[in-house]
């Protein structure tokens, strides 16, 4: 019988389709230093992004057979020196975009509504200074008209697009590669479909012309977006960061932060996870969410079914 390491978990409906086909898995979390020992009893581990297979733990059980990463991203993985090994490396890329894309536009209308900090304040304040509070949000913004500058167009990137220009927003993107920049938007449950072609433009241009700057790339060795990136930027821009930690130099947005030439930002990675820097999670211009721009009930099981499919397709097909 095939074993299978959940090691993160996976969605019941995928347990149950791998189980139906006749493997055996494990839901139970083995911790990380415990993994080169244990992990020899199967022949496959899921993970998603807390648990980490690089070349020590692939050298460790020669007799592992398939990884599977439960999202888009595989930064927590050796995939090319396992491919060398003859494993199996598999992600699930399409499952969770519109999950994360929902999470963009819910930190961009907090952004231009001051929601975050109203969070904060009210449960303190609003008793007492209820008219101050008042005064201090009622300059929001409508996003209505305003340019979203994408940097990275695929699946996410793309998802992202849709909302905005539903939205009313004008979508300027940016990818490494070339991409398709016509986008396909199903109006309603009658399914009504509208192609629309988003402009295309380069790194800079986005830099400099962007009201609000949304990322979407694979992890990179320095940041994408430093201090001389941020100086370049229009006043008050926005940044939303639900992709990589790492992309943004977290002390040099402090910076500009406190200096007015970024007015908020959203961040769903950081720099230092599980540990984030104490002066962003205490920033009343940032809006903070633990990594979940995957984890909604339906991306769930959408990753649960995509992954098990492709286990099964591995071992049988």
């Amino acid at each position: 019988m095939i074993k299978i390491l959940a090691n993160d978990g996976i969605d019941p409906i995928g347990k149950k389709m791998l189980e139906d086909a006749g493997f055996f898995v494990e839901t139970n979390n083995i911790p990380q230093d415990e993994l080169p020992v244990r992990l020899q009893e199967f022949d496959a581990i899921t993970v998603r992004s807390a648990t980490k297979v690089r070349k020590a733990l692939i050298d460790a059980v020669p007799g592992l057979k398939l990884i599977g990463r439960g999202g888009v991203g595989v930064d927590n993985i050796d995939v090319e020196y396992a491919k060398e090994k003859g494993i199996g490396v598999y992600n699930t890329p399409a499952s969770s975009s519109l999950s994360v894309a929902e999470l963009v536009f819910a930190q961009l209308f907090t952004g231009v509504r001051f929601l975050h900090d109203s969070n904060r304040k009210m449960p303190v304040d609003g008793g007492t200074k209820f008219n101050d509070l008042k005064k201090a949000y009622a300059k929001g913004v409508e996003l209505r008209g305003k340019t979203l500058g994408i940097v990275g167009f695929g699946r996410i990137g793309r998802e992202v697009a849709k909302i905005a220009i539903g939205v009313g927003m004008d979508v300027i993107a940016y990818d490494l590669f070339p991409f398709n920049p016509e986008v396909e938007i199903v109006l309603g449950t009658g399914g009504t479909k509208v192609n629309v072609t988003v402009k295309t433009a380069t790194l800079d241009e986005i830099i400099k012309t962007a009201d609000f700057i949304t990322l979407h790339t694979p992890f990179i060795d320095k940041a994408l977006i430093g201090a001389e990136e941020l100086a370049q930027m229009k006043k008050g821009v926005q940044l939303i960061n639900i992709s990589r930690g790492g992309l943004i130099d977290e002390l040099a947005l402090i910076e500009a932060l406190n200096n007015g030439q970024v007015s908020y930002a959203a961040l769903d990675v950081f720099d230092n996870e599980p540990t984030p820097r104490a002066e962003i999670l205490a920033h009343p211009k940032i809006s903070l969410t633990p990594h979940i721009g995957a984890a909604t009930n339906e991306a769930q099981e959408r990753i649960g079914v995509e992954l098990a499919s492709l286990i099964i397709a591995h071992f049988k097909g």
